[in-house]
């Protein structure tokens, strides 16, 4: 009988796009300067006919040609956007750890130098078994990052990202970006939340394993850090404790600012989300608020930037153009590009989303027009995201490419402001 997994995949396709936690302004696409450099007036005199030759070194008179050094004028290039969206210098390795209360915990690291190889996963296996059985169609459903599992820690102490992923997501939900910070230099940290993860919105999971969300973030720090001191781990002197930031996407954005009260957490980065809950306030801390212009589960007019608005400065709001919800993690790049809703047409069940074409509108959201291929919003939220975390972590002694020029290079145009 498969009316029960029919309903569970009708959940799916609406849980995959509402992560709720809880376009204006001016686009800043000024392009760097082209003006011509100023021309040297041309002073050139004819020479007259009537100057006899004289070949003595002494008396010959200097070309008319010849611009005076003491005038001459120099411009010089202007200075080049710095970009984050391309891979650093780092490795990237990757391994799994797990909460005493139960959760999994997925951790990337830049890896020692000569790490190889690739690490992939398939949105079903996050699912229960009666979904797994109906998700059978012929389309894309993994991701896959270049990454070595279980690869040793570079010998060095890097600075350390805690990740919250949205509702009906789970840790790797987010592996574009979490690998792209760790190729420049940082620790990423991302345990699941069973109180909202795709398993259990999709009744995979008991009332026993259902945990608080900000108690796991917080959990996965102490668990890091234990890490961090034991001997016998591989991060063992790897983490620098005095260097810590959250980010969360969607629901994640409010676990983060709950997790941010915890001063061992020094900023935030907040993807389509929205602000704390009415009892909590905003964390004294540097924050990016990121969010997509076409986005209809969290919009940016009504959520996100008013968040950005209320926030303590320094604070920065970037809104870009043409991206929707799923624009901040991988699901548009499973089912040929459309998401859940893809994998579920590909498995036969296009009926079913006929009959609910609520489903379809938010399934699709950020993976279909008006919003553009995600690969066009990924750099800009991967440079975006990097640039912010090297300056909070002191690598940068400002936060270099957050600026007008920078994103004017980019496909899609981007809303930029700061206080």
């Amino acid at each position: 009988m498969r009316s029960r997994p029919l309903l569970a995949v009708a959940v799916l396709l609406l849980a995959a796009a509402c992560g709720g936690d809880d376009a204006g302004g001016a686009a800043v696409t000024t392009s760097p300067d082209t003006a011509p450099a100023p021309t040297q007036p041309d002073t050139t005199e004819d020479a007259p006919e009537t100057t006899p030759p004289d070949t003595s070194p002494e008396t010959t008179a200097a070309p008319a040609t010849t611009t005076p050094a003491e005038t001459t004028t120099t411009t010089e290039a202007p200075p080049q956007p710095v970009r984050f969206d391309e891979a650093g210098p780092f490795p990237v390795g990757v391994t799994t750890l797990q909460l005493a209360t139960g959760p999994a915990v997925e951790v990337w690291y830049p890896a020692v130098e000569g790490t190889v190889g690739t690490d992939s996963y398939d949105v079903r296996d996050f699912t229960p078994e009666a979904i797994q059985e109906l998700l059978t169609g012929d389309v894309s459903v993994t991701f896959t990052i270049d990454a070595g599992r279980d690869a040793d820690v570079a010998d060095e102490t890097f600075p350390l990202v805690l990740f919250s992923h949205g509702s009906s997501g789970f840790r790797l939900q987010s592996s574009f970006l979490t690998s792209h910070l760790v190729s420049h230099g940082m620790i990423v940290v991302a345990p699941d939340h069973p109180s909202r993860d795709l398993m259990n919105a999709l009744g995979g999971r008991d009332e026993s394993e259902r945990t608080d969300p900000v108690d796991d973030l917080l959990g996965a720090l102490d668990l890091i850090l234990d890490e961090n001191a034991t001997q016998e781990s591989r991060f063992a002197g790897r983490v620098d404790a005095d260097r810590i930031a959250a980010m969360g996407h969607s629901a994640g954005g409010g676990t983060i600012l709950g997790a941010a009260s915890d001063s061992r957490i020094g900023s935030y980065v907040s993807m389509a989300a929205g602000g704390p809950a009415e009892t909590s306030e905003f964390p004294d801390v540097p924050s990016l608020f990121m969010a997509g212009s076409t986005d209809e589960v969290v919009t940016p007019t009504d959520r996100t930037r008013p968040a950005f608005e209320s926030a303590p400065g320094p604070t920065w709001y970037v809104e870009i153009a043409e991206t929707g919800h799923n624009g901040f993690d991988d699901f548009c790049t499973f089912g040929g590009g459309t998401g859940i809703i893809g994998i579920a047409e590909a498995s036969g069940l296009g009926p079913l989303l006929d009959a609910q074409p609520q489903l379809r509108r938010l399934g699709e959201d950020g993976c279909v027009p008006p919003a553009a291929p995600v690969e066009l919003a990924f750099p800009i939220i991967s440079h975006t995201a990097t640039s912010f975390l090297r300056w909070v972590f002191d690598i940068d002694a400002a936060p270099t490419g957050l600026d007008a020029d920078t994103f004017a290079e980019f496909e899609l145009d981007v809303v930029l402001e700061e206080r």
